[in-house]
């Protein structure tokens, strides 16, 4: 018969299988001649026309109810299994009782018959039947399922944790905005504008729709300061980075890459010390996804202003920080940032290797002084992240964020292992 009238009698997808069936049993196949396919027999094929196969008779004995799968041939079960919702197979459990000598001879004193109960019901009570039943004893070693309920999330436990230490330590938590221009972002921390980190590689730049926000906000005359201090360092014996600040890089959009703008901000609108202020919020970086970095991050950021504020204060309050989130050895070593003057960077040991786990400083003349700020502001930026991984004993950052059930049942409260 020509493929086609095959196809057009039976129907695509039945034709489909039952070519495959013909082939696999060797009893037909399809075949070329002068270009056309013809679907054809084979004498084997041509036999099975007058007798049954084994699996007809095997689905006609279904007809009737369920069998034994011990009483079909193996390699014909596995053939019906394969054919998609021909048969079911279904585990039954057959439990048969019987008595044991001491049972038969109690028999012989006769056995009054009881309700087997767990525990007392209103139906029980009300009718009176409490008083002819039996009840169960309790088994305390009996199985019991582990019942889970909800819980924080482990990187929200730790951020509740790091929270409570600044603000037992005296500190005010701010919040900003995830868009910011970048002259908040990087300008007022004196950061140039040639500087690498306003990359597009590294930063994440968006273009605002509609009415564009006061970038001043109210301070008047704070880009022009912001500008000449770049230029030429200003009233703040420094030299500035002696190129044309660009007003136009300035008034860009990103989204925040550290929170550090926060504290700055902060700082712009609260000059006047004493200030105590922290915040761990998110900032978005344009970075690959990998064991150690994420596109979207917390920091852990505050700052400290107050006459007579020192280094030694600021080691101070990072040592302790980390003391309270349960590291015994803390230090710090000398770096770089454009913002800071000194500037340093924090490490715990960890596994007995030294971690750097965030960067701190004095913000320098050319950040403070445009704000209208002489004393000294200590400033650090921590991360989250990183410090998470060692609290929780984790090796990829990226199972922070995965939804892996299990872990975040069975986790313990956060300790510091490997300390």
């Amino acid at each position: 018969m020509p493929l086609k009238e095959f196809k057009e009698k039976m129907g695509e997808g039945e034709a489909k299988i039952a070519i495959g069936h013909l082939i696999r049993k060797r009893w037909g196949g399809v075949k070329k001649k002068d270009g056309v396919s013809y679907v054809y027999l084979t004498e084997k094929g041509e036999g099975m026309l007058r007798k049954r196969g084994e699996d007809e008779k095997l689905l006609e004995r279904l007809k009737s109810g369920p069998i034994p799968a011990e009483e079909v041939d193996k390699s014909l079960l596995e053939e019906l299994k394969r054919r998609k919702d021909v048969i079911r197979i279904e585990e039954r459990v057959e439990r048969r009782i019987r008595l044991t000598p001491l049972g038969k001879e109690l028999l012989r004193y006769g056995v009054k018959m009881k309700m087997d109960v767990s525990q007392v019901t209103e139906e029980l009570l009300r009718d009176g039947r409490w008083r002819e039943v039996h009840f169960r004893p309790y088994d305390v070693e009996a199985f019991s399922p582990a019942v889970w309920g909800g819980r924080s999330h482990p990187l929200t436990v730790i951020t509740e944790r790091i929270r409570r230490i600044f603000l037992e330590m005296g500190f005010k938590e701010i919040r900003g905005n995830f868009v910011e221009p970048a002259f908040w972002n990087m300008d007022v921390l004196f950061i140039p504008q040639d500087h690498p980190a306003r990359d597009m590689q590294d930063t994440f730049y968006i273009k605002w729709l509609g009415e564009e926000p006061d970038i001043e906000e109210g301070l008047e005359g704070v880009l022009e300061r912001v500008g000449e201090i770049h230029e030429n360092g200003g009233e703040t014996g420094s030299q500035g980075w002696r190129e044309p600040w660009r007003r136009e890089e300035a008034e860009r959009f990103l989204l925040r890459t550290h929170t550090t703008v926060n504290t700055i901000r902060y700082l712009y609108h609260n000059p006047h010390p004493p200030t105590r202020v922290f915040s761990v919020e998110r900032v978005f970086r344009n970075e690959a996804i990998d064991a150690h970095h994420l596109p979207e991050f917390h920091q852990i950021e505050g700052i400290l202003v107050e006459e007579g504020a020192s280094l030694n204060m600021l080691i101070g309050i990072l040592k302790e920080f980390y003391r309270k989130m349960g590291f015994s050895e803390i230090r710090v070593r000398p770096s770089y940032f454009p913002y800071t003057e000194p500037s340093l960077e924090v490490e715990v040991k960890y596994r007995g290797e030294w971690m750097e786990l965030g960067g701190a400083g004095i913000f320098r003349p050319e950040v403070t002084l445009p704000a209208g700020v002489e004393e000294p502001v200590l400033a650090w930026g921590l991360g989250l992240e990183r410090l998470a991984m060692m609290v929780l004993d984790l090796d990829d950052i990226r199972d922070l964020y995965l939804s892996d059930l299990k872990w975040l049942r069975e986790y313990r409260y956060p300790t510091v292992r490997g300390v």
